[in-house]
């Protein structure tokens, strides 16, 4: 048996978003987002289900805020909900929601607690969407006003801000297959959502400096590996992948443009779009990047225009898989990491998601989940592998605190390690072995393996 030890300031923590644990959907002044409206469209959801209530942690978060102090975590990483506290995406803030999370960082402060602030985790405004949403450019300056209300509310005791999560998911699911609000599908323009997402990063990033000057800020990107499914016949599939799924939401922060394999297309699909000094926005220095990471991507070659490429399942290949279907492949972690620490000069990291999805069940009063235990420990020796070699991890965040309301999943496939027990009426909370297991790794920055 060896023991793993991380460095002396390294962050442990773990993670939400407003939409999937917070519930009050309509309370104390909320405005609908897009996923309020989206979860009520039939066949979108599976069993209908919807984060009306969720977790009801709009109600239930002094009891959280307990249960991550009892698990000893030191660093709470949430999302506030656009529409909570400008009810129509811009113009009149609701006093009532900005002060909810004015009460949650306190609470967290309060329990020796760091929070970090996700400004934006896909729950845009329906007022706004009604307006074109991620279409509109004007969208993108609406989201500097939105993180100025915020920061200036939390700003003297929140110093970690994260602008977007997962842009790419944002264009992919919502606009290029549909499957996550607005329900578009639309290949060729989504590169237009891309640019207004990355320009919204941009606008929102110099509010927060102009604000809150010692804070620190970033991205956080959900990241994948690309690996050829047939060797050399697959390698432009490859490039391509690797240019739309991560590249193009990283080169322009790092670089100031978009990436080689597909400049031309963006820039195409963006004629009147791109404006003077957009690019210079964009690429404002950042402090950190998140980094959202769960499996690999295996692709072969299609002949399709600009997405020339097709993931070849977990399922169709024999590998060992999560509930929601992803590969477990702690390798790529590793693979990953080296990559950016060469691409992009080494950025600061925080792992701001990674978790395995489970059927998990209650039974005897208890929640047994070895699986999530062996994958956190698997990705967590690449991770610290990859540490060992220079890659610069300053903290790292398990996915999720719940179980949760997963997107369009519903609330079948559980990525929490702590247990919400929807039979109950007060959704009771009951931690899973795998939350005794990640608050002894807390306790003592490491484990034994």
């Amino acid at each position: 048996m060896l023991s793993l030890k991380f460095p002396k300031d390294f962050l442990w923590g773990t993670a939400t978003s407003a939409y999937q644990i917070e519930g009050a959907f309509n309370e104390d002044g909320k405005g609908p987002s897009i996923w309020d409206n989206f979860t009520r469209k039939k066949g979108k959801i599976k069993k209908l289900e919807n984060g009306d209530i969720a977790c009801d942690h709009y109600h239930k978060y002094k009891e959280d805020v307990t249960l991550l102090k009892n698990l000893n975590i030191k660093s709470y990483r949430f999302s506030v909900a656009w529409s909570r506290v400008l009810p129509s995406g811009k113009g009149q803030v609701n006093e009532k929601g900005l002060d909810f999370y004015d009460r949650l960082t306190d609470e967290l402060l309060k329990k020796n607690i760091l929070p970090f602030v996700t400004l934006y985790h896909w729950d845009l405004p329906q007022a706004l969407d009604d307006l074109g949403g991620w279409y509109n450019r004007n969208t993108a300056e609406y989201f500097a006003e939105y993180t100025e209300v915020v920061v200036r509310k939390l700003g003297d005791r929140v110093k970690n801000w994260i602008t977007l999560n997962e842009p790419w998911i944002i264009m992919a699911a919502g606009h290029l297959l549909g499957a996550h609000p607005p329900g578009k599908y639309r290949p060729f323009s989504s590169f237009k959502v891309a640019h207004n997402l990355l320009l919204a990063h941009g606008k929102s990033l110099e509010r927060i400096r102009q604000i809150s000057p010692k804070s620190k800020a970033g991205i956080t990107n959900a990241l994948s590996p690309v690996y050829s499914f047939r060797r050399d016949k697959d390698t432009p599939a490859v490039k391509r992948a690797n240019a739309i799924m991560n590249e193009l939401w990283l080169d322009p922060i790092y670089k100031g443009k978009y990436p080689e394999e597909i400049e031309r297309f963006v820039l195409s699909q963006n004629k009147g779009n791109i404006l003077d000094g957009d690019m210079k926005l964009i690429s404002a220095k950042t402090d950190f990047l998140g980094l959202n990471h769960y499996s690999r991507m295996i692709v072969k070659k299609i002949p399709f225009p600009i997405f020339n490429f097709l993931p070849v399942l977990p399922k169709d290949r024999e590998a060992k898989f999560t509930s929601m279907g992803w590969e477990i492949y702690p390798e790529g972690f590793y693979d990953l990491l080296k990559w950016v620490q060469k691409e992009y000069d080494n950025p600061p990291i925080y792992i701001t998601e990674n978790g395995e999805s489970l059927y998990d069940r209650l039974e005897a009063g208890k929640v047994d989940d070895p699986e999530r235990i062996d994958y956190l420990k698997n990705y967590l020796l690449s991770m610290k592998r990859a540490m060992s070699e220079g890659v610069n991890v300053k903290g790292y965040f398990v996915w999720s605190f719940l179980d949760n309301f997963e997107w369009q999943e519903g609330y079948e496939k559980q990525f929490g390690i702590v247990y919400v027990d929807r039979s109950d009426s007060s959704l009771r909370r009951i931690p899973k072995e795998s939350a005794k297991w990640y608050a002894k790794v807390c306790k003592d920055n490491g484990f034994i393996f």
